[in-house]
């Protein structure tokens, strides 16, 4: 029973944070969520900020296998960018609690150094598998862009969060796709077909 009752609270504590925007949440809320009691929350994580870490590792398990996911079928340099930035917009990452979560994680990492470690995680992540796909396209010039992708992906999630409407995960792939596309252009370098 362990396991599903942790996977419970991971779930709701996912889902609490996304309703409420922030982390002023509580491990009363959680529990209720969840369906248990809040001593069996404390018993199981300690206290709120390991159950925020919890949640925050599942979010980006999620994240990378959606990625890991994606890249299966990429078989060369572009194919290998667009899954990377098609796969950060996952349905399991881009629904309106998880989008809510990411942005409260970044809050966390700012106090909580296991909060900022999995963060630097994360983007070290994004940043290779990017590098991957565009090093054979650009070269030199793959690191900056790479960056900005990274940082254009970050910023469609923070204006996700701050939104009131449904989330678009297709037209946030796009735009990141025209961004990442337009920047490979503006290196000037061939780019084979």
């Amino acid at each position: 029973m362990e396991p599903i009752r942790k996977a419970a609270l991971v779930q709701a504590t996912i889902a609490e944070i996304g309703s409420a925007r922030s982390l002023d949440v509580t491990v009363s809320q959680i529990a209720r969520r969840a369906g248990m009691s809040s001593a069996l929350a404390h018993h199981y994580f300690g206290n709120k900020e390991q159950m925020f870490l919890a949640a925050m590792r599942h979010v980006l398990s999620l994240y990378g296998a959606e990625v890991r996911g994606a890249l299966e079928t990429a078989t060369g340099p572009r194919e290998r960018l667009e899954a990377v930035i098609r796969g950060s917009f996952a349905s399991g990452s881009f629904r309106r609690e998880a989008v809510g979560a990411w942005l409260n994680f970044y809050v966390l990492a700012q106090t909580v150094p296991e909060a900022k470690r999995l963060l630097h995680i994360y983007q070290s992540r994004l940043r290779s598998n990017l590098m991957a796909g565009l090093r054979p396209l650009v070269g030199a010039q793959a690191l900056g862009i790479a960056d900005g992708i990274g940082a254009m992906i970050d910023g469609v999630y923070i204006r996700e969060a701050l939104s009131e409407r449904p989330a678009e995960r297709g037209q946030a792939a796009e735009m990141v796709l025209a961004y990442a596309a337009a920047r490979i252009r503006d290196t000037g370098v061939a780019v084979p077909g």
